[in-house]
């Protein structure tokens, strides 16, 4: 089937299923509470859901963990309720993307219940299993480190032997290099892409191949290993190999996590001829900021900032780059980026600055209507086995303190709380009593019924901006050129394609100051706002603009 490359033109919004509706009462999001916000998704004009895991898993590590790849988590729902809910997507317009966790499986899956019960079993090589080090074989194979802390390798009793997960010891890394995995994980594709889904989002995918003989990673205070098995040394033969026995038979869009993709190796990695990967997933902006391994939080640069997204916009147009401020795998955005006085004003400025970018933009739940971290996040509270592991090893060395104020920064457990509705009980989330995360007290002032009735809301805005951005060409297509690229306060950026041009100006401080405008962009006698999160004053590019807190406006000019 050919591709027509829908991606390059759609707006996509990540749904969390554990926390994003309660369709039944017991306080964990599910697949029938999606279906009864379709229409919602509609109105805000998004072309493509972005589903995180929803399969069969124990949930160590919240459905990363799959047991079962063809059937649907028992508190989700079922797989009739995952095809009423699919359908009504597309009906209306949507496409569904779901998330492809194949690095690893779940301890619980039954290929690693065979694998583990006995050496000569069929299903041994399915997963990696060595000799442990020293004269009793207690001592893990290599020094790799899970990117959850700790070794990266387990002891197995059984059979007298470790297996490695780099991630959770419930999460056993797949051996790629047996072709009988490769296969599975095609046919697994294949099962989704017959029932309708219309793309994947690959989970860790540039982890896959580990260098032969799995040698000890080089020194690193926090994680060991990765140069081992960071696009490793068959990845694209075998991205390449599932492309063609499924993702290229198929109207598809694939999405991967890349970690260890930059501007450098990108073409690389989602060039079209190379008929590997659609689109990538990077971090390198994110990690200016906040990164869920350091611990410790970083100070905003905008600078590095400007750059890092100034670099992907120079990728080649046979590549596609993903735009997002916020998903789960990070804490909010607001106050990340910006003081909550002025949170949908920040919210606005980002969305503006990033989203007029080319490339593939990502909504997450919630941040649509400026959902922010909770405050007074307390040990208790975290959910993520990252935070509580942080925090367990800090208060062991007594830094417990530390950590706390640390994690009230950059948890991921604050992208995860229940989606915020109404200001009814639990935030409109669940009709019962009981949550299975705490809910953010502040969903009374922040929630969709209050921004839906107030025509200025972040929610109005980023039904504009979509609606702005759909078809466009300039966005889709055009050039792009920063301007005053070392100023610390305001990015400021033109697109154009043909006869038509947009200009970017955003103020990313609390404070009002006087910009003085790149001489280029004042030549402009007419120009028209197309986007401004202020309501009135600075209508036209000027020598000398006054910009308030966080202002943020995209002109068209001739």
């Amino acid at each position: 089937m050919a591709k027509t490359r829908w991606y390059k033109d759609a707006v996509v919004y990540q749904i969390y299923p554990r926390s994003f509706c309660d369709s039944n009462g017991d306080g964990i999001g599910d697949i029938r509470g999606i279906i009864s916000k379709l229409d919602y998704l509609k109105e805000l004009g998004i072309t493509c859901v972005w589903l995180s895991p929803c399969y069969k898993s124990p949930n160590d590590d919240n459905g990363y963990d799959i047991s079962n790849y063809r059937d649907i988590m028992d508190e989700f729902g079922t797989l009739e309720d995952w095809q009423e809910m699919i359908d009504g997507m597309h009906a209306r317009g949507i496409k569904l993307v779901m998330d492809l966790v194949v690095n690893h499986t779940s301890d619980e899956h039954e290929w690693f219940k065979q694998s583990r019960s006995s050496k000569d079993n069929p299903y041994r090589d399915y997963y990696i299993w060595r000799k442990g080090r020293g004269k009793d074989g207690k001592k893990p194979p290599n020094n790799w480190t899970s990117r959850f802390t700790g070794s990266a390798w387990t002891y197995d009793e059984t059979t007298d032997e470790w297996y490695l997960h780099l991630f959770s010891k419930k999460q056993p890394d797949l051996n790629w290099d047996n072709p009988k995995v490769r296969q599975e994980v095609a046919d697994i594709c294949n099962y989704w892409f017959e029932k309708g889904v219309d793309g994947f989002r690959c989970d860790v995918i540039t982890y896959i191949s580990k260098e032969e003989g799995l040698p000890n990673g080089k020194w690193n205070p926090a994680l060991k290993g990765d140069e081992h098995f960071t696009i490793g040394p068959n990845y694209h033969k075998y991205i390449h190999e599932l492309n063609q026995r499924s993702w290229s038979k198929y109207d598809t869009m694939t999405v991967g996590e890349g970690q260890g993709i930059t501007i450098d190796n990108a073409e690389e990695i989602v060039a079209e001829e190379r008929e590997e990967l659609d689109c990538v997933f990077t971090f390198e902006h994110q990690t200016q900021v906040d990164s869920f391994i350091v611990t410790v939080p970083k100070k905003f640069n905008l600078v590095k900032w400007k750059e890092i997204f100034s670099n992907w916009q120079k990728i080649p147009s046979n590549c596609q780059n993903s735009l997002y401020i916020e998903n789960h795998d990070y804490s909010r955005s607001l106050p990340r980026y910006g003081k909550l006085e002025y949170r949908e004003t920040v919210g606005k400025m980002l969305a503006i600055s990033v989203y007029l970018l080319k490339g593939t933009p990502y909504i997450y739940q919630g941040q649509e209507i400026g959902m922010t971290n909770i405050d007074n996040f307390q040990p208790e509270d975290y959910k993520d086995q990252v935070s509580v592991k942080i925090y367990e090893i800090c208060k062991k060395f007594g830094l417990g303190k530390i950590a706390i104020w640390a994690l009230q920064r950059k948890a991921r457990d604050h992208a995860r709380a229940p989606m915020q509705w109404s200001d009814a009980k639990n935030a409109g989330f669940t009709t019962g009593d009981e949550t299975w995360m705490m809910v953010n007290p502040n969903y009374v002032d922040i929630n969709v019924e209050e921004s839906e009735e107030r025509p200025d809301s972040l929610l109005h805005f980023y039904q504009k901006l979509i609606k702005f951005r759909l078809g466009n060409e300039v966005i889709i297509k055009g050039s792009y050129k920063q301007y005053d690229a070392k100023n610390k306060k305001v990015w400021v950026y033109e697109r154009a394609l043909d006869n038509k041009k947009y200009v970017v100006v955003a103020n990313y401080t609390d404070k009002q100051f006087s910009y003085t405008m790149p001489d280029e962009l004042t030549k402009y006698e007419k120009c028209v706002v197309l986007l401004h999160n202020y309501e009135d004053g600075n209508n036209k590019i000027v020598k000398k603009m006054v910009l308030r807190p966080y202002e943020a406006i995209a002109y068209e000019i001739e």
